[in-house]
């Protein structure tokens, strides 16, 4: 008994969707749901700390370094200036970019890159790239990366998403330059 041409296809419908959600699966469960022993703590936001990201730093030469970011080579996230810095060797000037920060923020603290991925579909459902997780927050993974359609619009904020995003070139630099367990700090 021959199967009609609609039941094939709602068949290889099913499997498709079905592999699609198993990768899917395979990707989130790359991230560590909790930091592993020794990992950096995390510190609580201080009091009166924004809970909302404030509007980007005005365009041109960006401001130093936030002074609360610690020392040594580290990523430095401002929640509230909407900007990252790659802070290398003393004596080097530390390259800065403007971010679109996601729905869901990380608090203020130190971690350490946990994972890094080449290219995946981000938790809003776009491909992204050169991704750089080091956290996570009301159970969503927080990282950095990059659309690969290049845009940076901001997110829904409908949705619980996690992705800091950044424009492609501030994403391979970010990449280059945050390898595993390198220290990000996230100040408000």
């Amino acid at each position: 008994m021959a199967r009609s041409s609609s039941g094939i296809v709602a068949g290889l419908t099913a499997v498709a969707l079905a592999a699609v959600g198993f990768l899917a699966y395979q990707a989130s469960a790359t991230a560590p749901a909790k930091p592993a022993a020794g990992a950096p703590q995390q510190q609580q936001p201080a009091a009166g700390a924004p809970a909302q990201p404030t509007a980007p730093q005005a365009p041109g030469k960006p401001g130093p370094v936030p002074e609360n970011s610690g020392t040594g080579t580290r990523v430095v996230y401002s929640v509230g200036q909407k900007r990252v810095w790659l802070v290398g060797a003393a004596g080097t000037e530390p390259r800065s970019f403007a971010v679109m920060p996601s729905t869901v923020h990380p608090k203020p603290g130190s971690y350490a890159v946990s994972s890094r991925s080449g290219a995946v579909t981000g938790s809003d459902g776009v491909a992204v790239e050169h991704v750089v997780r080091f956290t996570l927050s009301e159970g969503v993974v927080i990282g950095f990366s990059a659309r690969a359609d290049g845009q940076m619009p901001a997110p829904d904020p409908a949705k619980k998403t996690g992705g800091i995003r950044m424009s492609r070139a501030d994403g391979d630099a970010l990449w280059n330059f945050a390898t595993i367990n390198t220290k990000v700090v996230v100040v408000p």
